[in-house]
């Protein structure tokens, strides 16, 4: 019995650990403790818009207490700013702070820096192919966005 498929899904995910837990190192480095993916995807969708909890829950493809608890590390960070909305009840609207972009900008660079070691270990090129085939692999996915 074949296991490519199986060894393709560990190496995708394995990549992306790999990436998510050096990233996360080197964020605490430069003073974001204990920040991970789920708190970027998050920031992400409420700068793009998702003022709520529900609505950053949507957006990320989690259950809204998952989204509740990202927002509440957000907050207790000061990546973002919750305030109630005026004739909502007890809706409360999100949006990013300065420190909450700082992050983002240094997530970004970080990335950046992780991308250009491995373009150094086997080419820039195989990298760009490596990205350009999982876009077309999966393009069309909902939870798969990378643009």
């Amino acid at each position: 019995m074949s296991r490519e498929g199986a060894d393709l899904a560990v190496l995708l995910l394995s990549g992306f650990r790999y990436l998510a837990d050096e990233a996360g190192e080197r964020l605490t480095a430069k003073g974001y403790p204990d920040v991970r993916p789920a708190h970027d995807f998050a920031l992400r969708a409420v700068e793009a818009g998702a003022g709520t909890v529900s609505e950053v829950g949507r957006r990320t493809s989690v259950s809204k207490q998952a989204a509740a608890k990202t927002v509440a590390f957000l907050e207790d960070g000061g990546y973002v700013l919750r305030r109630r909305i005026p004739g909502e009840g007890r809706s409360m609207s999100l949006t990013v702070t300065d420190r909450g972009r700082s992050l983002m900008r240094d997530g970004e660079a970080v990335f950046d820096d992780l991308r250009a070691e491995w373009e150094s270990l086997v080419g820039a090129g195989r990298v760009a192919d490596v990205e350009e085939s999982l876009r077309r692999l999966l393009a069309g996915h909902p939870q798969t966005s990378a643009d």
